[in-house]
């Protein structure tokens, strides 16, 4: 209700005009304004970037647009462009997809509101994100059955850093899917204890609906098993200091992926997807969850003493998430006189024990003390400071 970078979609306009439709879709697919480079290393020239615009199909867009209902049936890379062709800022520079935006769980529903020029993207809605997402990723429904399966309860919470469904030969689109943490799916609990589910039993798993996509690319709802083994959970874990920890170290030495790439998952996703296994939602990006109206900004002036702000952070709560231009860490804790931060984070600096300039690339979900760590140009992290924000007040236990 208060932040406009999150999208109900129970309350979506039945109708969107042409220019509407438009300025979504310029709003992320804007012409690039500085130099990318291809992996080869070669900058994208003019007839590259046309054929971008081009594939946006903003000239096909109807007079009015009803949106479009769907559920995502695999996890999905959300795409600036509708193509899969990955770009980078730099010619030497091969792991940061700068057309990289995000990534959509199984169960996830979206609203449709465009296609690419060759039908094989879709612009959609995601409950915090708007970007293409390529089409034999979805199953469309109507829109009731998408909304309803998407508020269905009760569901299961994947609480592991990854779950998978149950081996079936039977039917391989439900077979060893992976569910991130904090995908969630609606749990089938009166399904007969005695009735196999893919030929197996379901008295040792959980019996959840899936959705699947039919050959014509609609929506079907199937039963699945996760094994009673997995990380998983009945309900979303409790929103306390130590669900929040335990869930946050399962992640740590992931490798980092910008955008949620690699089938992983980058700073503000990380933060995100902790906070959704304890049943609470995140903007996607990290300026938008610094500035969201909704979190409980703690207190912070960026140009006090030096002595003030570590007094500040000195009295933060574990749970705190703490930015910076671009990146988002969360506190664990203190010890000697330090606040410990676990984040996922591409790189960092410190001064060694002769003051001089070392820079560590982590790239991974880490754990750093907070105030000593140097940006590439030698700044405190401390000095660039733009929000700290409080999710909730979170219990210990």
């Amino acid at each position: 209700r208060h932040d406009a970078s999150m999208h109900d979609l129970q309350a979506l306009p039945e109708r969107y005009s042409a220019a509407q439709v438009r300025a979504q879709v310029l709003a992320l697919s804007a012409p690039p304004t500085r130099t990318l480079y291809d992996a080869h290393g070669a900058a994208l020239d003019a007839a590259q970037l046309a054929a971008l615009q081009s594939a946006l199909a903003l000239d096909a867009i109807p007079a009015q647009v009803a949106p479009r209902y769907a559920l995502v049936v695999r996890r999905a890379d959300l795409r600036t462009f509708p193509t899969r062709q990955r770009v980078f800022s730099t010619r030497d520079d091969h792991d940061i997809d700068r057309f990289q935006e995000s990534a959509l769980y199984p169960g996830t529903a979206v609203a449709i509101l465009h296609a690419s020029r060759d039908g094989q993207w879709l612009f959609v809605l995601a409950p915090n994100y708007a970007a293409w997402i390529a089409r034999e990723r979805v199953a469309e429904g109507d829109r009731a059955t998408v909304l309803d399966y998407a508020q269905r309860t009760p569901r299961l919470v994947a609480t592991g850093a990854r779950t998978l469904t149950a081996f079936t030969p039977e039917l391989p689109a439900a077979s060893h899917l992976p569910l991130d943490m904090g995908s969630s799916l609606p749990l089938l609990q009166d399904w007969p204890a005695q009735q196999a589910v893919n030929g197996q039993s379901p008295l040792a798993a959980y019996v959840v609906q899936l959705p699947l996509r039919d050959d014509d690319g609609r929506l079907r709802l199937a039963p699945a098993l996760v094994p009673r083994g997995a990380d998983v959970a009945a309900a979303p874990l409790a929103a306390t200091q130590r669900n929040l920890l335990r869930q946050a170290f399962k992640f740590l030495g992931e490798r980092y992926g910008w955008g949620n790439d690699y089938d992983a998952r980058d700073c503000s996703g990380f933060v995100s997807d902790v906070y959704r296994s304890l049943g609470i939602a995140l903007p996607r990006n990290t300026g938008d969850q610094a500035r969201s109206p909704t979190l409980a900004s703690v207190s912070y002036v960026a140009d006090a003493p030096l002595a003030q702000r570590r007094r500040t952070l000195a009295r933060l709560q574990a749970g705190d998430l703490v930015y910076i231009p671009g990146h988002v860490m969360m506190v664990i804790g203190h010890d000697r006189g330090r606040t410990w931060v676990i984040h996922d984070v591409a790189g960092a600096g410190y001064r060694d024990a002769s003051g001089q300039l070392q820079r560590v690339r982590l790239n991974g979900v880490s754990v750093t003390p907070l105030e000593p760590m140097l940006l590439g140009d030698g700044t405190p992290f401390i000095d660039r400071i733009t929000r700290i924000q409080r999710v909730r007040p979170l219990s210990i236990e």
